[in-house]
Order: structure tokens, then sequence, then C-alpha cells
């Protein structure tokens, strides 16, 4: 059965899923991995989108006589939530009393 394609806005909200999930930490390796897997294909989906509605945009942009024109999106003009990525890291580690290594 072939898979349904999903909007812009639903991928994104399985991938951020995906990486709650992974940042719990209380996945198995095997599960992390197919997650992860997971992720970067919807992750590359969304870029790919992203990229055809940049291409769309510039298409539509026209100068006064009807001619395309590219304008670069400046930096400034994006939302203030999309400015700066916002990467958590969480490191743990177990502790184990029986085992004096510190690794």
């Amino acid at each position: 059965m072939a898979e349904k394609k999903q909007t812009f806005e639903s991928s994104l909200q399985e991938l951020e899923k995906i990486v709650r999930r992974l940042e719990e930490g209380e996945s198995s390796l095997e599960e992390s991995l197919k997650l992860f897997e997971s992720g970067v294909r919807l992750s590359r989906e969304c870029q790919e989108r992203l990229n055809q509605a940049e291409r769309r945009i510039e298409v539509l942009l026209k100068d006064e006589d009807g001619n395309p024109v590219l304008h670069p999106i400046e930096k400034e003009d994006l939302r203030e939530e999309l400015r700066e990525p916002k990467v958590k890291r969480r490191i743990v580690f177990d502790e184990d009393d029986d085992d004096d290594s510190p690794f």
C-alpha cells in the first residue's frame, strides 16, 4: 500500500516527536537507530519541500516590468524564533558504585 505524502507541518511535527524521544534516552539502541533513520528521512523531506517553496517564490517575484527577480531573504527578515536554532544537548552518566573506572 502506498504511503500518503504528509504535509510539511505534519512531517515537521513528527520529526519533533522523534527528537524528543531520542532526547529522553529511554529507547533501546535498535529503536533509537530506527527513530534516527526516520528522523533523517523526515528532515530530508522537509528540506526538499523548503527548497521547492523557495524556488516557487523566486519564480513569483517579479520586477516592475514583469521579469522574475531574485531577492535574497535576509536573516533579519525571518521571525525571531527562526533566527537561531534551539539545540539542546544532554549527557547522561549512569552511576555505578561497583565500578571505580572514570569511564
